[in-house]
């Protein structure tokens, strides 16, 4: 679809289409609304740049960060800046909301800057090859699959770790040490994604270990990251009168919110309650106590992620998807489940 195009679906003129586009204020609302909705249905991007558009090729590889409040990701992000600038091109960097489409945002970048790859750096789990149709160069989906989507095996490469069993060895970490009540804070259980992931290696390591799932110990915080509802979630879940000894929790951020409520309702870690969680941020070592955490290996991450894509460049390689290992970072919130028998 052309603007063309949509200046006829809409009945307007082509200027008018062009003006929405380029969000000047000399349009009315309501026509505002129609273009834009036919832009959405029809998956149309704006070749914006048209000093890019001239050249022939560029030296560019792009790297869509979706998740700007991802902490994680400052890291793999170091890394990536650094291998691209090593293998001879130039990075550009597009970061969106966690409520953005990375692939369109991927798209549009790939056509105004003539990139030659993309590393999406955080993601949907559940693409279509519909979806991905909007990407002409190679990319890599760099902390993250396609397990709920798709996609063949040959249509993208990824590098991440693998998130139900890292999940699965942080819970055997506490039941290891006799916990038998544990308790766990996810966004969702059901959001085909890394939460729903982490889930169920929660729920196979309690499984596997005789241990019955008590739905009251799932703590849902609504689909969100924030601290901020980390803090409530912990906090409903203590003011519910559940009775457990540990919580395993998403991510080290969430972990940090989630010590907060227990602090803040009188109970202690580990003493009380202990705490493990997934992604081995450094901030976390400055926890009182530190974070014990499965640590994501950040560096290597962004490194085979950029590593990947220049195979695939260059023609010398073809997708690829490569599991990392989580290591475990021992803290002071973990501790031995408390004796009930005295």
């Amino acid at each position: 679809m052309t603007i063309k195009d949509i200046a006829k679906a809409c009945g307007v003129s082509v200027s008018t289409v062009s003006r929405v586009l380029n969000n000047r204020p000399d349009v009315s609302e309501a026509v505002r609304r129609q273009v834009m909705a036919v832009v959405d249905r029809q998956g149309y991007i704006p070749n914006n740049s048209a000093r890019d558009l001239v050249r022939s090729q560029s030296d560019a590889v792009g790297v869509v960060v979706r998740g700007t409040g991802n902490i994680f990701f400052s890291d793999v992000l170091k890394t990536i800046s650094r291998e691209i600038d090593a293998a001879g091109y130039t990075m550009v960097l597009r970061q969106i909301g966690s409520d953005e489409d990375e692939v369109k945002a991927g798209a549009i970048l790939e056509r105004e800057k003539k990139l030659r790859g993309l590393v999406f750096l955080g993601g949907r789990f559940d693409y279509t090859p519909p979806e991905l149709a909007l990407v002409g160069v190679p990319y890599v989906c760099c902390s993250f699959t396609n397990c709920f989507g798709t996609l063949g095996d040959d249509d993208y490469a990824s590098v991440s770790i693998d998130d139900f069993r890292t999940a699965y060895r942080a819970v055997e970490v506490l039941l290891q040490l006799g916990h038998r009540r544990v308790a766990a804070l996810v966004p969702s259980s059901e959001d085909r994604s890394i939460s729903q992931l982490r889930c169920r290696g929660y729920l196979a390591a309690l499984a596997d270990n005789g241990v019955a799932f008590d739905p009251e110990l799932l703590a849902e915080t609504g689909g969100c990251f924030e601290m901020e509802d980390a803090y409530r979630g912990m906090s409903a879940l203590l003011d519910s009168g559940a009775d457990f000894t540990a919580v395993f929790v998403l991510s080290d951020t969430m972990a940090m919110a989630a010590m907060k409520a227990l602090h803040d309702h009188g109970r202690r870690v580990p003493e009380d309650c202990s705490v493990i969680a997934i992604d081995g941020l450094s901030m976390s070592e400055y926890t009182v106590p530190t974070l014990t955490t499965m640590v994501q290996p950040a560096e290597e991450m962004g490194r085979e992620s950029v590593g990947i894509l220049m195979g695939m460049i260059r023609g010398e390689s073809g997708p690829r998807h490569l599991r990392l290992e989580a290591q475990l970072r021992r803290g002071g919130s973990v501790a031995r489940a408390p004796d009930r028998s005295v």
